[in-house]
């Protein structure tokens, strides 16, 4: 028997995300708890520890299954076969043959205050509740995500937990756009938030589950550009362009830029000189300023009866010029589809501004004015996370204050 949470994988930091503390033991393979201890979690381990990528509840054959095939819809085409051959054999008992993980703790003890499976199913209503966890490699800037089930298989909710600085920091960010997206037509259908708190330094978001008969969207290259457009305006009616001289935005690039060479950032003095650059080059242009849902990317999207569905607002923004979502879309689906560089990936992003742009009120010179300041929020996002702990990503930084750089460089 071996505790998970001193390894170096993926399951270890995952189990030290959820299960932290000494009052918490994490067991593999799961054995019966030592005298003066009780078990109150156990999964499956799938495929093994040492690769694991699910962590599945064994509570019921039924709720194993719903584990696997609850919007399997939306994976792709592999990850949906092995998930759908997961729950079928499931739904038979095979979970029983995988490895096993056990989570224990004294047995006088509140399991509420200890297990965060219950104290989500006491916040949530009360009630039995059941939890299957992804599995992804160690990264600070990732959050453990967590399927909450009913004895039934029927899903109640999706938790995200902070865990560090920059994850905490990302969770109390959708939690605050949650409460405040508007609804109705035009609008995506957006999952609301059933819960938000702190628990044992945890910060803790339950989003209520997508519709079941949720799909992927058809067209991964389609940016939607209506509920996009629906999204900038927060539901609401277009505003006056206005010059990006002077406004809040361009203020907030300078600033953000000062604040990462005052954090002691090595790069930082590029991205003031780029804050420079774009008010000097582009302070005349007119644009129309507006919200973004800041990651509207194929995987982040999906369509249920007719209408977008869309989640992930953990990095919403208000007063950014209307067309950041758009050139998101062209630079992450080539930087993460397609497996690009930052400076083709960029092109891809000028593409969809072409594309689309119009559908935006944006003219050429507009769009070009859009990409550039996208790119040095986008590399102070980047930042910013970094110095929250999570560390550079590498596929971004330094290349966007190249690609920038370059870009600028150019008549």
């Amino acid at each position: 028997m071996s505790d998970p949470r001193a390894g170096t994988g993926g399951l270890g930091w995952v189990c030290r995300a959820l299960f932290a503390g000494d009052d918490v033991r994490v067991s593999v393979p799961g054995e019966p708890p030592a005298a003066g201890w009780r078990t109150v979690g156990r999964f499956a381990v799938v495929p093994d520890a040492a690769r694991a990528r699910f962590l599945l509840p064994v509570a019921s054959a039924r709720v194993t299954a719903a584990s696997l095939l609850c919007f399997n819809a939306l994976r792709e085409p592999r990850t949906r076969a092995l998930r759908w051959a997961l729950g079928t054999a499931a739904r038979t008992g095979a979970a029983r043959v995988l490895p096993s993980l056990t989570v224990s703790i004294p047995s006088e003890v509140d399991s509420r205050s200890r297990y965060v499976v219950h104290h989500l199913a006491e916040r949530l209503g009360g009630g039995e509740l059941h939890a299957a966890i992804g599995v992804r490699p160690p990264d600070p800037h990732h959050k453990p995500t967590v399927q909450l089930f009913d004895p039934a298989g029927t899903p109640r909710g999706y938790a995200k937990i902070g865990w560090n600085g920059a994850t905490r920091a990302l969770v109390r960010a959708e939690t605050a756009a949650l409460a405040a997206l508007p609804s109705g037509a035009g609008f995506p259908f957006v999952p609301r938030l059933r819960y938000a708190g702190e628990w044992r330094d945890r910060t803790i978001a339950v989003i209520e589950p997508l519709p079941a008969d949720v799909r992927a969207v058809p067209r991964p290259d389609d940016p939607y550009p209506t509920e996009l457009l629906a999204v900038a305006r927060n539901g609401g009616a277009a505003t006056a362009p206005r010059p990006l001289r002077g406004s809040e935005f361009l203020i907030g690039l300078a600033d953000g830029s000062t604040g990462a060479v005052a954090a002691g950032c090595p790069e930082a003095g590029r991205a003031v000189r780029a804050a420079a650059a774009l008010r000097d080059r582009y302070g005349e242009v007119a644009v129309e300023f507006g919200h973004w849902h800041g990651d509207w990317v194929p995987w982040n999207l999906g369509t249920h009866r007719g209408r977008l569905v869309a989640w992930d607002w953990e990095h919403r923004a208000a007063d950014v010029p209307v067309g950041f979502d758009l050139a998101h879309h062209g630079f992450q689906r080539a930087l993460t589809l397609d497996r690009v560089p930052a400076a083709a990936a960029t092109e891809a992003a000028a593409a969809a501004l072409a594309g689309y742009g119009p559908m935006l009120g944006l003219d050429a010179g507009a769009q070009r004015a859009v990409l550039d300041c996208y790119l040095l929020e986008l590399w102070l996002r980047t930042w910013r996370i970094a110095d929250a702990g999570a560390g550079w990503n590498t596929l971004l930084h330094p290349h966007l204050l190249d690609v920038l750089a370059d870009r600028l460089a150019q008549p």
